[in-house]
């Protein structure tokens, strides 16, 4: 069964802490570096989580660059590392952010997940619960990418 094993829930997509209460619904989204648009083929190298009741939004990100060289041997790695620092850098708000400076958490979210054909792309966004969305962040890092 999908999301189990020997009948036991997966362990991966527990949510534990504190009470009901004190979870807040987030929104999350994979970065997928597309190297060759006409192949389809992808290497998760990051992901971007929001809550709203926390007016959270944050990315952290990893590139496997043995996995993008694997998929095309020419990627140009150190363009997709400056993609995906820009990213953490809208994320992270302030002068980092350009011209995104002044958006909301939420807004900035939106603009990073909508839909681009660049090698470093978006994927769908989920939905969660959670105590701690900065801890959420690091946990999808390293259940979905590293």
């Amino acid at each position: 069964m999908s999301g189990q094993r020997g009948g036991r829930p997966d362990d991966r997509h527990i949510i534990r802490g504190g009470p009901a209460s004190d979870r807040h619904v987030f929104e999350y989204a994979l970065l997928r570096v597309v190297p060759r648009i006409e192949r389809g083929e992808c290497v998760n190298a990051g992901v971007l989580v929001y809550c709203r009741a926390t007016a959270y939004v944050g990315a952290r990100t990893h590139l496997d660059e043995a996995r993008l060289l694997a998929l095309d041997p020419e990627a140009d790695v150190p363009g997709v590392r400056a993609a995906l620092r820009a990213v953490e850098g809208v994320c992270a708000g302030g002068e980092a952010a350009g011209q995104a400076a002044g958006d909301d958490a939420g807004r900035r979210f939106r603009w990073l997940i909508a839909p681009r054909s660049t090698i470093v792309q978006p994927g769908p966004a989920h939905t969660g619960l959670t105590t701690d969305p900065a801890a959420e962040t690091e946990r999808l890092l390293d259940l979905l990418v590293r």
